[in-house]
């Protein structure tokens, strides 16, 4: 099977190499929206110096080669590519969307490769790619999940069909977002107002005593450095997580909030306030602190 990845950031990088090594598997065609304005970066090169990946010079030219097609975009483009590959998909491509997107933009997305004859299937992939590779736990949903599933798993991956109808995987995943990235902004919002008040050795002893199966400060590391890293990513996926809530019952009061976090804090790095390089929650927090320039807190 010739295989296509859209998308050549962290997930699509990890995919590639994976799939690529499979012996059923005859090629893994690669394409990535930033190669319209510059070739590509020197990760991006490392990621396709393999003999069976092959970088695409159009989403026209991968769905050419690919009878199977990961999406691994950012949340904001998931439509697009969607509506992107409808226009070329061969009937019976199987469409897998893998991006953190609301149920009712699975839907589109579904119904504009349908109307193309193409076999769209909903993903929802449940926790951090790099930490499991292409094993990384993922619901499906949809008419052709089934299906689909059983060849995913040859290739060795974690797949569990959900549902049969489109949106059901995509709203488990952003349910659970809504906490992940929700306990992300909260920790980043306390642990840096305890460091600006000099409290932080007294607050986490507490949290511990709440939550003794938790080690706080080594979460405290971690949440910093997934946001300061992907804070973008995230706060689009926040973005969708918003419209998930709006499409079911609330209003997304908290969620608007923590996409509001996520965003600012990647306009820091964008700045440089941040560096991702730090992996220290208490480095970042002082940066943090820094940009506020309040030295009579007692």
């Amino acid at each position: 099977m010739n295989i296509g990845i859209i998308g050549c950031g962290e997930v699509g990088k990890i995919f590639a190499a994976a799939l690529a090594n499979q012996p059923s598997i005859a090629q893994v065609a690669v394409w990535d929206a930033r190669w319209h304005d510059a070739p590509p970066n020197g990760a991006d090169e490392q990621a396709l110096q393999h003999a069976r990946v092959f970088r695409s010079n159009s989403v026209a030219e991968l769905c050419a080669q690919a009878e199977l097609i990961f999406s691994a975009v950012t949340a904001s483009d998931a439509f697009d590519v969607a509506e992107e590959t409808a226009k070329y998909a061969s009937p019976n491509t199987i469409f897998i969307d893998l991006n953190s997107a609301s149920p009712g933009t699975k839907k589109r997305g579904a119904a504009v490769l349908s109307a193309a004859a193409a076999h769209y299937v909903d993903a929802g992939v449940m926790t951090s790619v790099p930490t499991y590779g292409i094993r990384v736990p993922i619901l499906l949903g949809g008419p052709h999940a089934t299906s689909v599933a059983e060849t995913l798993r040859t290739w060795g991956m974690d797949v569990k069909v959900v549902s049969d109808q489109i949106g059901v995987a995509s709203a488990i995943k952003m349910s659970r977002s809504i906490m992940i990235k929700g306990l992300e902004a909260l920790v980043i919002e306390s642990y840096t107002t305890a460091r600006a008040y000099g409290v932080e050795d007294f607050v986490l002893p507490t949290l511990t005593e709440t939550f003794p199966s938790i080690d706080w400060e080594k979460q405290g590391d971690y949440f910093f450095s997934r946001v300061v890293q992907h804070g973008k990513r995230r706060a689009e996926e926040m973005a969708e997580a918003a419209n998930t809530v709006r499409e079911g019952v609330l209003e997304p009061i908290m969620t608007e909030a923590i996409s509001k976090r996520q965003a600012w804090v990647a306009a820091q790095r964008a700045n440089s306030t941040l560096s991702p390089d730090s992996k220290s929650w208490r480095a970042h927090a002082d940066a943090l602190i820094a940009l506020s320039n309040k030295t009579n807190l007692p």
